[in-house]
């Protein structure tokens, strides 16, 4: 497909996982990609983070589709260092007119946790997700408004910011928190940049098979609960998405076909949200 021939896309958290899917995707719509990804550990989040590697291995599967990227290491805590991806993206490749705030952690530990790493795992989240969202808008949409061309921006929710779920751990309610505190951003700004034609939606994955979902902390808990907890099932016969089924929502979102879809809450979630 040639949907995104001659356009740009920022991606955060690119080097695995949902952004990495995000990342091949739009360059196999023609997209040429700007993507930053922290390639280290953050202690409070209890699972690996991405590696120099990862980032370097998405670059490579991006290029085999012809598309150009570049790919540079940068904590999305960091608003210079996200800036400084973006301006030189921009001046590598003349423009900018998508954005996927990707970058998220889900900061668990399954056992009695300290209100010391209960206030660790809740500004570890917050900071990643929500202020991380947040610095991505704020060094992007300058350009996208330069740009006179419009735009698109997705940040990645969760179904836990439409549900209240997830427990009283801090980790738990930071992640929650984040995501819901996302789409109170994406409303807001959806609004602010109508008048220049910039979409902002948020994508509220269930579940998707990445390290998030797959590590040993969650592990700890499909083992205790080994239908994944009655409020943890999907309706739909499907335990985990896969990464490539949000990129499909990200695609839609970010095309043309969508160039009338701002403000949403796009769940995909096999009906997670939608029960009772």
């Amino acid at each position: 497909m040639d949907s995104l021939r001659g356009k740009v896309a920022f991606v955060t958290g690119v080097a695995r996982g949902q952004g990495r899917s995000h990342a091949v995707r739009l360059a196999n719509d023609g997209a040429d990609i700007v993507g930053i990804d922290i390639c280290a550990d953050i202690s409070a989040n209890g699972y690996p983070l991405a590696s120099r590697g990862e980032l370097e291995e998405t670059v490579a599967l991006v290029e085999s589709t012809g598309a150009r990227m570049l790919g540079t290491v940068a904590d999305v805590r960091d608003f210079s260092a996200v800036k400084a991806a973006v301006d030189a993206g921009v001046h590598r490749f003349g423009r900018l007119d998508i954005v996927c705030a990707n970058a998220g952690i889900a900061p668990t530990a399954f056992r009695e946790t300290s209100v010391e790493e209960d206030l660790a795992m809740w500004s570890a989240a917050i900071d990643v997700n929500l202020v991380g969202s947040f610095h991505t808008a704020k060094a992007t949409i300058p350009h996208l408004i330069a740009g006179g061309r419009g735009g698109a921006i997705v940040f990645t929710s969760s179904t836990a910011g439409l549900r209240g779920f997830g427990g009283s751990q801090g980790g738990g309610l930071g992640y929650a928190a984040s995501k819901h505190g996302i789409v109170g951003l994406m409303r807001t700004l959806s609004n602010a940049l109508a008048p220049h034609s910039i979409r902002v939606n948020t994508v509220h994955p269930t579940a998707v098979n990445t390290m998030m979902a797959v590590n040993p902390a969650m592990t700890a808990f499909l083992e205790h609960y080994p239908d994944g907890g009655p409020h943890l099932q999907n309706p739909m016969p499907v335990s985990l998405l896969e990464p490539e089924d949000i990129s499909a929502a990200i695609a839609y979102l970010v095309s043309d076909s969508a160039k009338y879809v701002t403000g949403v809450t796009f769940p995909v979630d096999a009906g997670f949200c939608n029960k009772l």
